[in-house]
């Protein structure tokens, strides 16, 4: 009625494997620590933050959104091996207010991975930047 098994189950115990593998061959695909995974989050939030503060930027200038941009961008290049990250030129259309809760939103999650990862700096960043966004929210979301 069922066809037999013919292999293995994936749930297997890899106990004894000398490769850590169920059929005991070397894996054949890369595998990354926690750590490397939680920097590549991290710098993928920040990266993430850093473009919706660029798009900021182009509709409000202001000092403190060029500050925390140059900051963003040396932190993304910190964690990515000092590889600068690419920034394209922001349209100047949009609205502040959905920018400013997007980049809430990616601070928020930078912060989670920095403070995973015992990221001081970045979580400290990432704070700042969300706390800005809290209050430049403010004036744009109260009704008179």
């Amino acid at each position: 009625m069922y066809e037999p098994i013919r292999t293995k189950s994936v749930h297997s115990t890899m106990a004894g494997t000398p490769s850590g593998t169920p059929s005991g061959t070397p894996s054949d695909f890369p595998h990354r620590s926690r750590e490397e995974e939680l920097d590549i989050q991290l710098a993928g939030h920040l990266a993430a933050l850093l473009a919706v503060t660029d798009e900021l930027r182009a509709l409000t200038p202001a000092a403190d959104l060029d500050a925390a941009a140059e900051r963003l961008a040396a932190q993304v290049a910190r964690l990515r091996g000092g590889r600068t990250p690419l920034r394209a030129a922001p349209a100047a259309a949009g609205d502040p207010a959905a920018l400013h809760r997007r980049a809430h939103a990616f601070a928020g999650r930078a912060l989670v991975v920095a403070a995973s990862r015992a990221d001081t700096s970045a979580a400290i960043l990432a704070a700042e930047r969300m706390d800005a966004h809290t209050s430049a929210l403010q004036p744009l979301t109260a009704t008179p």
